[in-house]
């Protein structure tokens, strides 16, 4: 299995990706605003280049309710961050945003990926990501971002979120993005349940068997709190217990706020992985 990210392009066979979370947003779930001002957000970018991060993630929106957020404010926190580190990191960058006019103007100041936690709601998101030579993550979501969903129903979680996922693979190849730029996320907490999100991690070689690499968000996410009862700033071994998991079920790119942790895990795999 490979990845291009941009003129890269990354075997996934025995190592998977570790992708660091750079949040410009002042009401983050886990760092609460700490690197909202562009300053900090380089200074921790930065930080995760030396401890290791293959990929930077960039967002200005977060996922949960909150107070509106425009589309100028979006664009205004996430392109000249983008543009700055394109000018000093030597690796591929993340836009992550469901906003079309979001990712164009970030593919064009330097992001090569648009991670879209929304499947793609935004009809001209695959057609901006195709013509900038963009990879895309494909992302489940039972009603779409900032919109609480706090019972949701399925009939098979796992089924609907692999069905989900492959005709959003499929409308990505139609619009041009070629399957070597494609990645799926099941969307962990995205519309689902703790024990719905752990069914899905469980599930990782499923979702890995359709044949495009898989994403895993789980880190410090609310599920791990749920299930082992774990307040935020308690749930770094949780975090790493799951990519384990992940990584030895397929996933192939790791989505994390804790890269040197993540980092040791990922090479402990893929040492056992060439092994075998």
């Amino acid at each position: 299995m490979r990845l291009r990210l941009g003129d890269r392009t990354f075997d996934l066979a025995t190592r998977a990706l570790v992708m660091g979370i750079l949040n410009r947003t002042p009401d983050s779930f886990y760092d609460k605003g700490a690197t909202f001002s562009l300053d900090a957000l380089l200074a921790r970018a930065d930080q995760l280049v030396t401890e290791g991060a293959d990929i930077l993630d960039v967002g200005g929106v977060k996922a949960g309710p909150g107070p509106d957020v425009t589309e100028a404010e979006e664009l205004d926190r996430v392109v000249p961050a983008i543009e700055a580190l394109h000018r000093r990191i030597d690796v591929p960058l993340s836009a992550d945003t469901w906003r079309a006019s979001v990712a164009r103007a970030a593919f064009a100041a330097g992001a090569v990926v648009g991670n879209d936690i929304s499947g793609f709601a935004d009809p001209d998101y695959l057609p901006a990501a195709a013509g900038a030579g963009a990879a895309v993550v494909a992302t489940h979501i039972r009603i779409g971002p900032r919109i609480p969903d706090p019972e949701p129903h399925y009939d098979d979680v796992v089924a609907s979120v692999r069905a989900f996922l492959e005709e959003r693979a499929t409308q990505a190849l139609a619009a041009g993005v070629s399957a070597d730029r494609i990645v799926l996320d099941a969307g962990l907490d995205l519309g689902k349940t703790a024990s719905q999100s752990l069914e899905l991690l469980r599930a990782s070689g499923v979702l890995a068997g359709l044949g495009y690499p898989l994403l895993l968000s789980a880190s410090n996410k609310p599920f791990l709190g749920v299930a082992l009862d774990l307040d935020i700033d308690h749930r770094l071994d949780a975090s790493l217990a799951a990519t384990a998991i992940g990584i030895t079920l397929g996933c192939r790119v790791v989505r994390a706020h804790d890269v040197v942790g993540t980092r040791r895990v990922r090479d402990t795999l893929s040492a056992v992985l060439e092994a075998a």
